[in-house]
């Protein structure tokens, strides 16, 4: 789509604040209004669409995107969502250790058990942990609890936490980057363990690489939104 637009601006809205275009407000693709819950994230955005050239690209406004699902898609029926996030706590990345070798293992011990730590403390519970990739069933008041957690937040935090734990495969790295609990890199790092690891044995080839490089940038652009919507 061409750029039909000179300036992009923040406005104040009724329980928000609105992205205007040469003064029009801008709307969502279902056409619902596009109203920010901070100014600081509606400034972010209305950076977004004031940084396109000549061709508006969506790829290039991931903020916007974000904001969008969590009107359109989200905030119809946030208690769905937040259960459809929930459920990665039955089974999350940093409870399944290597049977071996022994060097895998205690790397994973050593970057993973710190966050189920922090998380048992946070939210007053406790992981069951195994070897191997059997399935092993989370205690039930543990999941209680991980459900109450993410129903509490708004759509526009559960917009960025959906693609956090469905990029790093864990409920607790979501939500530690959520709280900001630990260095986003060090939570990237425990998300990636795995394949950095079968990496540093076989080696790295240019589309195992590129795809690392996705995915890190759109977990970092998930967390810079929620940040934003959270702390603006």
């Amino acid at each position: 789509m061409k750029r039909f637009y000179k300036e992009a601006g923040v406005v104040a809205q009724p329980g928000g604040h609105g992205i205007a275009l040469d003064g029009r407000p801008v709307r969502t693709p279902a056409r619902a209004p596009l109203i920010l819950p901070n100014e600081a994230l509606a400034r972010a955005i209305a950076q977004e669409w004031a940084d396109q050239g000549e061709e508006i690209d969506p790829a290039a406004m991931p903020l916007t995107g974000f904001a969008n699902a969590a009107i359109d898609q989200i905030a119809p029926d946030p208690v769905a969502f937040a259960a459809s996030i929930a459920v990665y706590g039955e089974s999350d990345l940093l409870c399944y250790r290597a049977d071996s070798p022994a060097e895998l293992f205690a790397r994973q011990q050593e970057q993973w058990q710190p966050l189920l730590d922090w998380a048992s403390g946070r939210y007053d519970l406790s992981f069951t942990v195994t070897s191997g990739i059997i399935h092993v069933a989370q205690p039930r008041a543990t999941l209680d609890r991980l459900g109450e957690v993410v129903a509490a937040q708004g759509p526009f935090t559960l917009a960025a936490l959906s693609p956090l734990v469905s990029l790093s495969g864990s409920l607790v790295i979501g939500l530690a980057t959520l709280e900001q609990a630990f260095e986003l890199c060090r939570l990237w790092q425990a998300a990636e363990l795995d394949e950095l690891w079968q990496a540093g044995l076989w080696g790295d080839d240019d589309a195992a690489l590129a795809r690392r490089a996705r995915r890190h940038a759109d977990f970092t652009r998930a967390a810079r939104f929620a940040e934003l919507a959270r702390n603006g």
